[in-house]
């Protein structure tokens, strides 16, 4: 039989990172191609006593349906949190547990984007969000990604350019791939440049809780006065991205069609684990928890970025590392960096090639990012050290 697949997914291409782990699951492999927590981090032992509790003392409210907006003690309390700690959200805002950040991309399409519709995205970007917004049938314009963020005047171009602009998707803090920041100066313009031409914003921010160096930065949520910015938060990289727990902070009317939409997509998010997230919460020193975090990972950038230099030839750069999972390695002009990945994988190590993250991946692009979170200390060891050798054996 021939099957005939819509036109929004019939261009669609597998996810590479997802491809690339078919690689990485021979043993034999180094992956730093993933963007996994490290196992260090789960707190696999506090998940286990709430659990137990839940089931023992209140399984029905684990194991019936539930609200599509999401579980209401967890709902309040992201309130409370996001409000003192960082700002975010207002009367006007609500607020929306998902299946993971994912689904917020996802609903947010569902929500506000129409075929044809220009979705402006940073360049590089995350390749799950790009695909999101590729399966709307919509263009994706990217904007490049420089020392501090989005250029702002690209940015103001496209704008300026294109037609039927819906959406700015950013990832402001540790960026993926690049692990760059967004200034504070840039958040700034990038919010009044979209009040300014009446496009929402979507501020994606799985990472901000994992600086380890340097001053936290507002998030542009917490500028917004207009209604016009959909904040996407996580527990992927806090707690445990099996949980499959996120939230969207929303303006209203955004906020209930993603609701309608979620209805047709699962009904709500799996009930026990937005339980196990709010109980996790309030037993426990949340605040402590995260800068646990922190230090397993501000151990492993540490090591890495020795690494990095000790290993890497001179013509050889990458991308400071203040926070998040990643960094990007540049190889110098004249080296092919689909030749380069190719070689590692026969070299028994896997990275993501740097066009994977563009909009166009056809466009050149002379790097690839490395993620340190995941392997043990003598992967990356090994890793980084072929990294090395392979760019100075090509360099030569």
């Amino acid at each position: 039989m021939e099957y005939i697949f819509s036109d929004r997914v019939s261009n669609l291409k597998p996810s590479a990172i997802r491809e690339i782990f078919k690689y990485a699951a021979d043993p034999e492999v180094i992956s730093l191609s993933a963007g996994n927590p490290s196992p260090d981090a789960f707190p696999a032992k506090e998940i286990a006593e709430i659990s137990a509790d839940i089931l023992k003392k209140n399984p029905i409210a684990a194991l019936q349906y539930s609200v599509t907006e999401g579980y209401t003690p967890l709902r309040n309390r992201l309130k409370t949190y996001l409000k003192s700690k960082y700002n975010i959200g207002s009367e006007n805002d609500s607020i929306l547990i998902t299946s993971g950040a994912q689904q917020i991309m996802d609903l947010a399409s569902k929500s506000l984007i129409n075929e044809h519709d220009v979705v402006i995205c940073e360049a590089p970007s995350f390749i799950g969000s790009l695909n999101t917004f590729r399966s709307y049938n919509c263009r994706l314009r990217g904007v490049p990604v420089e020392s501090d963020g989005m250029n702002m005047d690209e940015l103001e171009n496209a704008l300026k350019t294109e037609e039927n602009v819906k959406l700015i998707y950013t990832i402001p803090n540790f960026q993926n791939p690049s692990g760059v920041t967004m200034s504070f100066e840039k958040r700034k313009k990038l919010y009044e440049l979209a009040k300014k031409y009446g496009v929402l914003i979507i501020e994606d921010n799985p990472y901000g809780d994992l600086r380890y160096t340097g001053e936290d930065i507002p998030a542009i949520k917490s500028l917004d006065t207009d209604n016009i910015v959909i904040y996407a938060g996580s527990f992927s990289k806090t707690i445990a991205p099996g949980l499959r727990v996120a939230f969207a902070v929303a303006p209203n009317p955004v906020f209930q069609k993603m609701v309608v939409c979620k209805q047709g997509q699962d009904v709500h998010t799996n009930i026990w684990s937005q339980i196990v997230v709010d109980e996790f919460m309030a037993r426990y020193d949340y605040e402590e928890h995260l800068e646990r975090l922190r230090r397993i990972y501000s151990k492993k950038a540490d090591y890495m970025s020795y690494l990095l230099d000790a290993h890497l030839p001179p013509q050889m750069s990458y991308n400071k590392i203040e926070g998040g999972l990643f960094t990007v390695c540049t190889l110098p002009d004249g080296i092919d960096m689909q030749e380069f990945c190719r070689e590692l994988v026969k070299r028994k190590v896997c990275v993501v090639p740097g066009n994977t993250f563009l909009t166009d991946e056809n466009e050149p692009c002379n790097n690839f990012r490395i993620n340190f979170s995941t392997p043990t200390d003598e992967q990356l060891k090994k890793g980084i050290k072929v990294i090395g050798e392979l760019a100075k054996e090509m360099i030569k």
